[in-house]
């Protein structure tokens, strides 16, 4: 694997004075060459062999200037071999002959399209992702895979299928994360296997978390019958458990107090209908019983 080596470079402000004398001279001698040579004599045609690269010279120089804005780096390469990478923000000068590709080092956001796979039960799913990540590595980005950015991407999405393959949706057995309850989990598993996945790209993933999950469309209308039908139950459990609650409580109160001895026949009507009032979903009007409880 490649790695990153630092370089150093000259102030581009100490070669721009230089280079614009040397250019400056170099035009005056250019000059004076032509005019010798049209005035005076032929015969110093010569010295175009000197005025000339003292003039092409300090314009070649010119192209060595290069700026860096914070959070940005360039690696520097020289036909095609790799000599290190600028990280320093500001105004420099290396030599012209180098090629200077410019990578940023800012974290960026990529977010996945919408993916239709199967998680673990088999269900269809839709699910998405948002990643952001930067380059930490200049080296490794340039030379250990082609076209990071590309790489990132395809990477990215890759990892979200695995990551949809290894949890059911919802309804896991007892105790086992789900993508829908586990998101923290989740997403820290994505985060793990986006890392390792791109550490090879000289890429750091900073953070990632699931912006979209649903169940696919076709099977989004059963889901949600069954999502309802648990729901329902769910509600009607704890009603139940707490109207069999308020009957005893009820009962013990009137056994504790004395106010009324009940027989196992009228205890068991007086439960019936104490639960028929607190479980029934409709409003129960009652039946006044003016008689007493002997007869």
């Amino acid at each position: 694997m490649s790695t990153e080596k630092p370089f150093l470079v000259r102030s581009g402000w100490s070669m721009l004075a230089g280079n614009l004398v040397a250019l400056s001279i170099g035009i005056a001698s250019f000059a004076g060459t032509l005019l010798l040579t049209k005035t005076v004599s032929p015969a110093f045609a010569w010295l175009l062999f000197v005025a000339i690269p003292a003039l092409v010279a300090p314009i070649v120089s010119l192209a060595g200037h290069f700026t860096l804005e914070p959070n940005e780096a360039r690696a520097m390469l020289l036909f095609g071999d790799y000599h290190g990478t600028v990280r320093e923000s500001g105004f420099f000068w290396a030599n012209p002959f180098y090629s200077k590709p410019r990578i940023s080092l800012r974290s960026r956001n990529m977010e996945t399209q919408k993916l239709k796979v199967n998680d673990k039960r088999g269900n269809p799913i839709e699910i998405a992702a948002v990643v952001v990540w930067r380059v930490e590595d200049t080296a490794q980005a340039l030379f250990d895979v082609e076209k990071y950015e590309s790489y990132v991407h395809v990477q990215s999405e890759s990892a979200l299928r695995h990551l949809a393959n290894s949890y059911s949706y919802d309804h896991g057995e007892e105790g086992e994360i789900t993508l829908r309850s586990g998101m923290e989990e989740v997403s820290h598993t994505l985060q793990t296997e986006l890392q390792e996945r791109l550490g090879k790209a000289g890429v750091i993933v900073e953070e990632a978390r699931l912006t979209h999950l649903a169940y696919a469309p076709e099977i989004a209308g059963a889901m949600l019958r069954r999502q309802q039908a648990e729901a329902i139950i769910a509600a009607r459990t704890k009603i139940v458990h707490g109207a069999v609650s308020m009957v005893q409580m009820a009962l013990d109160e009137l056994a504790d107090k004395q106010v009324v001895e009940l027989d196992n026949d009228r205890k068991a009507s007086m439960v019936s209908n104490l639960l028929v009032v607190l479980c029934g979903e409709s409003e129960v009007h009652p039946v006044v019983n003016t008689g007493t409880l002997s007869q």
